[in-house]
C-alpha cells in the first residue's frame, strides 16, 4: 500500500475504506496474502456474476486464443454482432421492447452524458428534472443531474439548466411528489420551464437504498405522456437482474424512452456503457456523440457470455429466492436489535439505515469492523449513514448466510452495549 500512498492521487476512495492489498477473487470471495473477504460490494455492481466467472471467463479466453479484434472503435465486428443478437433474442424480444443499441465510452457516465444530449437534441429544449438523492455520476453532465452537494463542492458552471424535484422517500413521505411535479409543469409562474426529460433510478443506491414505488413509477411516465417529456432510466447499477428481472423498471410495466446500462452488461467488469434508445429518436448524425473505447470486444464477448449463463442458472429465480431469505433475515435479526433501524431494499440490494442514531462515525466504526471480521460492505446514503447489501447475484446461499451473520454480530455488539463513544468502537474494530 506504500507505494500507492506515495504515488496515487488523493482521489482515491475505496482503498481507504479497505485497507489492504488484494491479490486473488473467485466467485463472492475476494482474498489478500493472509486473509479471506465475503464481498458485499461486487465492484460497486460491476460484478453480478462473480469474480472469475468460469462459464463467462472461458468464453473471453478462448476468444483471446484466436486473435480476434480486441480493439474495434465501432467497426462491424463478429463479437459485436453476436452481442447485439443475443440482446435482442434473450432480452428484448421476450419483453416486446423495441430499442436501438448505442454503444458509448467505458463507463456509464459516459453513456447519462449521451442520453441528456440525445434528450436536448430531440425536444429541442434544455431543461432536465432530476430527483433529489440522485447519482448519475461524476462527469459533468452527470455531475450537474447528481444531488449530492459534496461531490459537486467546488465545481462550477455545470447547473446546465437542471432542476431537483422531490423523490419518493422517508424525507417526502407527506408530499404526493408527482402532484407536485405536475403543478410546476402546470403553473405559468412557477419559474421552471418544461424540461426535455425527466431522468429517474427505480432504487437509488448510493442515495440511500430507496425504492421507488410502482405506482409512482406508472403515474411519472404517464405524466412524461401528458407534457411531452422524455423519461431517462439510469439502470446502471439496479439493472442486468439486479432487483430480479433483467431491467428494474419491469415491475411497473412501464417502458422509458432512454434506458442507461453499464457496470455488468460486460458481465465480466469490463468497461461497457450502452444507452438504448426508442427508434423515432434515433436521430443522431454520423459521430456526433463518440468515443474511441465504444468498441471493447472483450466486453462484447463477455456480455454475450453472461446473458447465456443468466439463463442456463435460471438467475431469476436465484435472486427471487435470495432477496427472500435477505428481506427476512433483515426485517427478523437485525430490525430488531435497535428500534432505530431502517430496512429498504428489493432483489439483490438492501440497505440497512442507521440515519436515527446521528451519528456517521458510528456508521464508518461498523463497517471498519465488518471488514476486520471478513466481510466487506459500502456505506452510502445522506451522511454515508446506510450499510448496502450488494453481493454478487450468484452468491452461494451459506456464504450470503455467513456475511449476513457477521452483519448481525458487529450490529449487536456495538449498538447493544451502547458502544456509541467513537474510542470504544475503534477499540472494538482493532
Amino acid at each position: 500500500m506504500k507505494i500507492s500512498e506515495q504515488y496515487e492521487s488523493n482521489v482515491r476512495s475505496y482503498c481507504r475504506s479497505f485497507p489492504t492489498v488484494f491479490n486473488k477473487a473467485k466467485e463472492s470471495i475476494i482474498y489478500s496474502e493472509s486473509k479471506e473477504y465475503i464481498d458485499f460490494l461486487a465492484g460497486a455492481g460491476a460484478l453480478n456474476y462473480g469474480h472469475n466467472n468460469d462459464y463467462i471467463k472461458q468464453q473471453v479466453i478462448d476468444y483471446l486464443n484466436s486473435d480476434a479484434i480486441a480493439h474495434g472503435l465501432d467497426f462491424y465486428t463478429d463479437a459485436k454482432e453476436k452481442f447485439i443478437a443475443k440482446f435482442q433474442s434473450s432480452i428484448l424480444s421476450p419483453r416486446k421492447l423495441d430499442y436501438r443499441l448505442q454503444f458509448c465510452g467505458p463507463t456509464g457516465t459516459n453513456a447519462v452524458e449521451a442520453a441528456l444530449k440525445l434528450a436536448r437534441k430531440v425536444k429541442q429544449r434544455t431543461g432536465i428534472f432530476s430527483f433529489m438523492g440522485a447519482f448519475h455520476g461524476m462527469t459533468s453532465g452527470s455531475l450537474s443531474i447528481t444531488g449530492n452537494k459534496e461531490i459537486r463542492a467546488g465545481i462550477f458552471g455545470i447547473a446546465n439548466d437542471v432542476t431537483f424535484m422531490p423523490y419518493p422517500d422517508g424525507k417526502m413521505a407527506n408530499l404526493d411528489t408527482i402532484a407536485y411535479l405536475e403543478s410546476v409543469l402546470d403553473d405559468s409562474h412557477s419559474g421552471i420551464a418544461k424540461p426535455a426529460a425527466i431522468i429517474f433510478e427505480t432504487v437509488q443506491a448510493e442515495g440511500g437504498i430507496t425504492v421507488a414505488p410502482i405506482e409512482w413509477m406508472q403515474k411519472l411516465r404517464a405524466l412524461c405522456d401528458r407534457h411531452d417529456i422524455l423519461l431517462i432510466c439510469d439502470d446502471i447499477q439496479v439493472g442486468c437482474g439486479r432487483t430480479g428481472s433483467f431491467f428494474s423498471f419491469e415491475r411497473a410495466n412501464i417502458v422509458p424512452d432512454l434506458v442507461i446500462l453499464s457496470k455488468s452488461i460486460s458481465g465480466y467488469g469490463f468497461p461497457m456503457s450502452l444507452l438504448l434508445i426508442k427508434p423515432e429518436l434515433d436521430i443522431w448524425k454520423a459521430g456526433e456523440h463518440t468515443g474511441t473505447f465504444r468498441g471493447n470486444q472483450l466486453a462484447f464477448v463477455g456480455g454475450t457470455a453472461a446473458l447465456e449463463y443468466r439463463e442456463n442458472i435460471d438467475l431469476e429465480k436465484e435472486v427471487e429466492l435470495k432477496e427472500f431469505f435477505l428481506k427476512t433475515f433483515l426485517n427478523e435479526k437485525i430490525k430488531p436489535i435497535d428500534e432505530r433501524i431502517e430496512i429498504r431494499g428489493i432483489g439483490m440490494i438492501w440497505g440497512i439505515d442507521l440515519g436515527k442514531f446521528n451519528n456517521p462515525q458510528l456508521v464508518k466504526n461498523i463497517s471498519d469492523r465488518c471488514f476486520h471480521q471478513g466481510l466487506i460492505i459500502e456505506r452510502v446514503g445522506r451522511g454515508d449513514t446506510v450499510l448496502k447489501i450488494l453481493p454478487p447475484l450468484n452468491i452461494e446461499m451459506s456464504i450470503l448466510q455467513q456475511g449476513c451473520s457477521i452483519i448481525q454480530q458487529v450490529l449487536t455488539d456495538c449498538l447493544t452495549k451502547n458502544m456509541y463513544n467513537n474510542s470504544q468502537l475503534e477499540k472494538v474494530s482493532a
